[in-house]
């Protein structure tokens, strides 16, 4: 008996109305489509995108070049050298990051100890050219200065949610 019906659900073509029924349900449907430049969906509070370096509020690097964002980046993304100063504290000479190489996986972020390298909200970026997407220190100390107000606003609201 099986044989039959699967035989006379072939000759009939069921599975292909069946198909052509939820096409038909969706081809009438309201659209949801999202205007791109003018209109933006809204983010996941998780979402990871450009990185930047952040600064002290009287302007000094947060950076310590303790390399643990080095060391964790399982792409090997991250560039790090440095030198001591004269009060005894190490900083940061050369910080990159290769964009091309980044697989965004936060790991730098949650390594940090003093909250230096971060990620933004920021995905809309590109490079012409390879080396437009190797992010030296002074580019991504310029990327945190822009976007401080908003790291700030996201710490804000991710103490309170712990």
């Amino acid at each position: 008996m099986k044989s039959v019906t699967h035989y006379l659900k072939r000759l009939f073509l069921l599975e292909l109305f069946k198909g052509m029924g939820v096409t038909g349900r969706y081809l009438f449907a309201r659209k949801i489509t999202i205007q791109y430049p003018e209109e933006k969906t809204p983010l996941s509070p998780r979402f990871r995108g450009h990185h930047a370096l952040r600064r002290y509020p009287n302007g000094e690097e947060r950076c310590i070049a303790c390399k643990l964002c080095e060391a964790v980046c399982p792409a090997l993304a991250i560039t790090i050298e440095a030198s001591p100063r004269e009060d005894g504290t190490r900083r940061t000479t050369r910080y990159e990051i290769d964009m091309v190489k980044c697989i965004f996986c936060g790991f730098c972020e949650e390594s940090c100890p003093v909250d230096s390298i971060v990620e933004t909200n920021v995905f809309e970026y590109h490079g012409e050219q390879r080396g437009d997407l190797l992010m030296t220190k002074e580019r991504l100390l310029a990327m945190g200065d822009k976007m401080e107000p908003q790291i700030a606003n996201d710490r804000a609201s991710d103490a309170k949610y712990r």
